[in-house]
Formats: C-alpha cells, structure tokens, sequence
C-alpha cells in the first residue's frame, strides 16, 4: 500500500511533518496546499521534493488524486474548516494543535470525523517523546504503584522569535497560553495519570487561576540568544496560568503554564504513586531494595521547544500503522477532545472563579 500525502500549510511543524512522511517508503507527499503558492512552492524545493501539484484552495486539493492522509498544519484558528473538508472527502488526518480554538467548533469536527469513518491523530507529540515513553510503560508495569498525583509544567518565554506568533499572541486566533502552547502539559497529565498503557486519564473536575506580568507590554525576551527587545507586538492574555485537576480515576494533577518565564525552555514532570516516584529521568521505587539515591536514566527529554527536536516521526509512524492495522490512535481526535475541554474550562475559571465539573 503506497499512500498518498497533502500537506495543508506550508509553515514550521508542516516540515517536520513532511520529513517524517519522507521517511517511510510507504508515504508519498503528492501535494502540498498554502494559501500562498510561491511559499507552498519554496516548501516543495526545501525538501527536494518531485511530481508534487501545488494548490492555493483545500477544497480543490482533497480532490486531487491519490490522497489519503491530510495533515493540517494551518494555523489553528483555521483548523476546524480544514478538517470538515477533508473529513467530507474521506481522507484520513493529522491535525497539529491545538485542534480547534473554539469548544463548538471542537465537536463539529469531533462529529464531522465520528460521521466520516476516517482516522485521526492530533499533535500532542510528546506522547512520542522517549522520557514519556519509558514514563508510561513504567506505570503500566507498576514500577511507581497506583498513581495519585502529577505535575507537568509548561514553561517557555514564548515570543516573536516563533514565527507563528503574531498569529497566536492575539485573544482572537490564540485564546490562550496553555491553548496555544500549555496545551502539551494538560495533554502529558492526562496521559501519565493512569496506569492504562493505551489511555489517558478523563477529567472529572477543574479549576484554574491566571495571572503574570507580561499582557499587553511591549517588552520582550528571547530565550535563544538570551536578548531583549523592546517594540515586541504585545500578547493580550496572561501569560501565566495554573491548572488543577482531579480525573475519574481519582488521580489529582497540577498543570503550571508560563509563557513568560526569563529562562530556557524546561517541561517539567513529577509522578508521585504509592510505589514510588519519578522526576523527570530520576526514579525513586521500592522495587529497587536498599536504593539510597536516585536513579537516573539516560534519555532524551522534552527540553526544547523547537519543533524539529520534536518525535513527529514516531508520531506519523503511528499514524500510518494505526491505518493500516485499521485501529484507532491513543491520541485521535476523540481523545484529544478532552485536553482541550480542559483549556476551556480553565478559561471558564477566569471568569467566574469556580470549579468546572465534567
């Protein structure tokens, strides 16, 4: 089975999404959408590829022949349209996050894809990451006993250095930190919060508060040459938030979203079970009698935020198998449904300063 390609947006994480696709003799990228042809064309010629049709209108691209996988890479206040016209064409979808920048426009693709048999996955890569991998099968094999609490932090001075920014800076296309951004620590809470190696914890209940010192300052820093600039197009919502969960399964979890920290990015993770302990790579476990310090294993952590230190390629690996065996994605859009739910309950909490039930 070869399957045939379009990568809609031809901006940052579409490249890695079209070298992890380059990757496998299975995939083959025919076609590439951009609502501006001479970068969709730049796009095609960065990454040597041939015999690929350029098109400036998805509705016309989903037709094109041979395609089977779309992977939307837009920005995301456009995402919602691009899934209803590749779901209505029957095509198969990776879908960067955040999915949807709005709840209503969430379950209309929630519902356009329930009704259109295709299969999904959406970009919560780090489900991918080998810190998070070793993590998840750790608590599926007991190693820190029955869960009870975890901590995934987001923290990263986000800014005009992404060339996405001046997209999502604003209240209107970005929403929010932990939307645009903070959205990877809700997800990986979720994920490390149950024992189920195919699963991630459902929300039960939440409550966030929001804060920081940045919205609407012009003053910027950035975090890869450690500079600051100071005529910097403002962010319109607060920068810091602090989410509180409790999950169905009885676990509690703390997501600390800052996207104004002076510092190098970092994605902290705590796992505190009934067995043992883990920080990120350092296991602390009563299945390793007489431990008098911390063991620490070698792996890559999520400790950068550039998207091509990011696992796309395991990602799409998955993507492709899970078509193939036809099973659905741990990470469908079903499931990621729920992550965002919790963004927008965090957003209700601003407002009315109460818990949000599920």
């Amino acid at each position: 089975m070869m399957y045939g390609i379009l990568i809609n947006g031809a901006g940052w994480a579409a490249r890695q999404h079209a070298a992890a696709y380059c990757q496998r003799s299975d995939c083959r990228i025919v076609a590439v959408n951009d609502i501006s042809e001479s970068r969709a064309a730049g796009f095609v010629a960065e990454l040597g590829l041939e015999d690929v049709r350029l098109y400036t209108d998805l509705s016309e691209a989903v037709r094109h022949p041979g395609i089977d996988v779309v992977s939307v890479c837009t920005p995301q206040h456009l995402h919602c349209e691009n899934v209803l016209q590749a779901a209505a064409a029957g095509k198969h979808l990776v879908i960067e996050k955040p999915a949807a920048v709005r709840p209503g426009d969430l379950y209309r693709m929630r519902d356009a894809v329930a009704g259109s048999g295709v299969k999904t996955v959406v970009s919560f890569v780090l489900r991918w990451n080998p810190l998070l991998i070793t993590l998840k099968k750790m608590l599926a094999d007991g190693i820190f006993g029955e869960p009870y609490y975890v901590e995934v932090d987001y923290m990263s001075y986000n800014g005009s250095w992404w060339g996405g920014w001046n997209d999502a800076r604003t209240v209107r296309q970005g929403v929010s930190a932990s939307l645009v951004a903070g959205c990877h620590a809700i997800d990986a809470a979720r994920w490390l919060s149950t024992t189920d190696p195919n699963a991630a914890a459902l929300p039960k209940e939440v409550y966030a508060v929001a804060g920081g010192r940045r919205k609407g300052k012009t003053r910027e820093f950035n975090p890869l040459n450690n500079t600051w600039k100071e005529d910097a197009p403002p962010m319109e919502y607060d920068g810091l938030e602090v989410i509180l969960m409790e999950f169905t399964n009885g676990v509690r979890a703390k997501v600390c979203v800052n996207a104004e920290c002076v510092m190098p990015y970092r994605f902290p993770i705590r796992i505190f079970g009934d067995r043992g302990t883990a920080i990120d790579n350092r296991i602390w476990s009563e299945f390793f009698p007489k431990q008098n310090d911390w063991m620490e294993f070698p792996v890559i952590l999520p400790d950068s935020s550039d998207v091509s230190h990011h696992p796309f390629q395991a990602e799409i690996d998955h993507f492709i198998d899970c078509i193939t065996q036809n099973t659905e994605s741990h990470c469908r859009l079903e499931d990621a449904v729920r992550s965002h739910e919790i963004v927008f309950a965090a957003i209700q909490c601003y407002q009315t300063h109460l818990p949000v039930p599920f």
